[in-house]
């Protein structure tokens, strides 16, 4: 299921579903607690434009816009406290903007928040036909890595409808590399939003493992495994936020970001990797 939307520059949806079908249905089994999966969530903060009032940006759905009725609205989601700026930036350069955005346009600013609270939105309003609608923008850096990934491991891909996620595995066929949390020495499964951080990993893994390679995987499908599957080691399953984040986090008073683990390449009983 493809159900998150990349958010484009001009206001524009990018796609054919929306975020909010990804958490819509009953299921016969949780494999986590939904305030569990919020917890997983919330180590990812994500990034709103939003008024002075605190008020997000969104526009109007159009009547039958991906199924909506009429009197729902749009808001993006930024994966990137940057290219939230850069877009805010770009509406206050634009020419021609009548009085009234001219004030709005003023008094936009980037907000930060945890992605589990949007998740949690979400959930309270999934039955709601007018809810607020999140868009996704990924950051175009990471949606070409993982473009570029899938292409090498001989898929066709023409574009990536979703938040790419970066797993290590010690081999295709075996399982997904634990980490060792230096705070209480619990082995975690990463699952990074940067290629980058991914690749760090990797290449400690290799070392003993010449075959490990990286995953590509998105949010959703994620989303969707936790809420369907009843597996012990989905419990393990920590998501890493980017590097800008992690320096995001930082600032933030009573905060430390984790720093990008070093992983365990001798574990040798690997969490199984689910099938796609």
């Amino acid at each position: 299921m493809k159900a998150l939307v990349r958010w484009g520059a001009t206001l524009g949806l990018v796609g054919s579903t929306l975020l909010g079908t990804v958490f819509i249905g009953n299921v016969p089994v949780l494999a986590l607690p939904e305030q569990q999966i919020k917890e997983k969530l919330d180590a990812v903060p994500v990034y709103l434009i939003t008024n002075d009032k605190g008020l997000p940006l969104s526009r109007p759905l159009p009547d039958g816009q991906n199924g909506q009725k009429a009197g729902g609205s749009v808001t993006g989601v930024y994966l990137s406290r940057q290219d939230a700026q850069a877009f805010i930036t770009e509406l206050r350069n634009a020419k021609g903007k009548d009085p009234k955005m001219e004030e709005l346009v003023k008094n936009l600013q980037v907000t930060a928040l945890p992605l589990g609270v949007i998740y949690q939105q979400l959930q309270q309003t999934k039955n709601q036909p007018n809810r607020l609608v999140f868009a996704f923008k990924p950051v175009d850096q990471e949606i070409k890595g993982a473009m570029d990934l899938l292409r090498q491991s001989g898929q066709k891909v023409e574009q990536f409808k979703s938040v790419p996620l970066f797993a290590v595995r010690f081999a295709p066929d075996q399982g997904y590399v634990p980490i060792k949390l230096t705070a209480n020495n619990q082995q975690m499964i990463p699952l990074f939003l940067s290629k980058q951080d991914a690749q760090g990993l990797l290449s400690q893994v290799k070392q003993k493992n010449p075959k490990a390679d990286i995953q590509v995987i998105d949010v959703d499908g994620v989303i969707d495994t936790l809420q369907k599957k009843n597996d012990e080691w989905l419990k393990q399953v920590v998501l890493v936020p980017s590097q800008e984040s992690r320096e995001y986090i930082r600032t933030l008073p009573g905060n430390n970001a984790p720093k990008t683990p070093a992983a365990n390449p001798n574990n040798s009983r690997p969490p199984a990797t689910p099938k796609k």
